[in-house]
């Protein structure tokens, strides 16, 4: 199984520091698997990942993290250093009742297919992303932790 680049890296620091890694079921921004092979479809034609939702009738995100409070409930880790760029991530997790000690970002991995996609997250999606080099698509960036992984299509 290939494992996106920022997963490879959560996987990595859990690794090395202590941690978990949730896997939740949520293609797609959480529109589903079938829907994202569309999503996909549109984005081929212009759309960038959140246009595509609306385009489809949903939200433009409409992940939810309910299930991963539930997890990091059933573990004992109500208190937890967050791996993640998104501000959304946390303050779901926060609603439900999760103590976010610390929020850690993820390494930018910018590549030339991703550029549009981390660019979107950034400006439209709240996105804690390094911007520098967003629009300069082809260079590559790259305590105990927890957090909600999505596993999913590279570089979309």
């Amino acid at each position: 199984m290939r494992l996106r680049a920022a997963t490879r890296e959560a996987v990595e620091r859990i690794t090395k520091h202590g941690g978990y890694v949730l896997y939740l079921r949520q293609e797609g921004l959480g529109i589903g698997l079938y829907d994202k092979l569309d999503a996909c479809a549109l984005q081929d034609r212009g759309l960038d990942t959140y246009d595509a939702n609306l385009a489809l009738g949903h939200r433009a995100d409409e992940r939810d993290y309910t299930c991963a409070a539930q997890m990091l409930n059933a573990l004992g880790a109500n208190r937890i250093a967050l791996l993640s760029n998104n501000p959304d991530k946390g303050a779901q997790l926060a609603r439900l009742g999760i103590t976010i000690a610390r929020r850690v970002p993820t390494a930018l991995h910018l590549t030339g297919a991703n550029a549009a996609h981390l660019a979107s997250k950034a400006h439209r999606g709240g996105h804690d992303l390094l911007t520098r080099g967003l629009e300069r698509a082809g260079s590559h960036q790259s305590a105990p932790l927890a957090g909600p992984i999505e596993l999913g299509f590279e570089g979309r």
